[in-house]
C-alpha cells in the first residue's frame, strides 16, 4: 500500500512500487507455458510479453530519456519503429523467469538512478523537456493500464483473480 500521508516523492514512488508489485503477483505461480499463452483473443498479449514490455518501458524512460543512455533493447532484436518500447513479442526459448530477472534488475537501476534525481530534473523527449515528476506519474498510469490487461490474462489462464 502507497504511504497515505507522505510527501509527492513518496507518494509517488509508493505507487509505483506498488503497480510493479502488482504485476510481479499476477505472474506468481505460473509456468513458462501459461506465462507465454495468449488467453484474450484475438490479442497475442502474454503475461511474459507484458513483463518484458514493462522492462523496455522502463529502461526507456528512466535510463534512455532522463539519463540519456545509449542503451540497446532488452528483449527484441531491433528498435520499434512504431513510437512504442516493444518487448511483447516472445523469442524462442524465453522465460517467465529470465523475463522477471531482467525486469527485476531494470527496477532496481531505475530506483537507483532516480536517488540522484530531484522531481524537477528534466531529460530529453524528442527535443523537449520532461521532468522525473512527469516521468514518475505516467509510469504509474502505464502500469495501471497494463496491470488490467495482466488481471484479463491470468483469469483466462487459471481463473485467479484479485491478486
Amino acid at each position: 500500500m502507497p504511504p497515505l500521508d507522505a510527501d509527492e516523492r513518496a507518494v509517488l514512488e509508493g505507487w509505483l512500487d506498488f503497480h510493479r508489485a502488482t504485476l510481479a503477483r499476477k505472474c506468481e505461480g505460473l509456468d513458462d507455458t501459461q506465462a507465454a499463452t495468449a488467453t484474450v483473443p484475438p490479442s497475442e498479449l502474454t503475461l511474459t510479453g507484458l513483463v518484458q514490455h514493462m522492462t523496455e518501458v522502463e529502461r526507456t524512460w528512466f535510463r534512455r530519456i532522463l539519463d540519456a543512455e545509449e542503451l540497446a533493447t532488452t528483449h527484441t532484436e531491433q528498435a520499434r519503429t512504431d513510437g512504442t518500447d516493444g518487448g511483447f513479442e516472445l523469442a524462442e526459448h524465453t522465460t517467465l523467469h529470465d523475463a522477471l530477472h531482467t525486469w527485476h534488475t531494470e527496477v532496481e537501476h531505475a530506483r537507483r538512478g532516480c536517488r540522484e534525481h530531484s522531481l524537477t530534473d528534466t531529460g530529453d523527449l524528442g527535443g523537449q523537456d520532461v521532468n522525473l515528476r512527469w516521468i514518475y506519474v505516467h509510469m504509474i498510469e502505464e502500469y495501471a493500464r497494463h496491470n488490467g490487461h495482466a488481471d484479463l490474462l491470468r483469469e483466462r489462464l487459471d481463473s485467479t483473480t484479485g491478486i
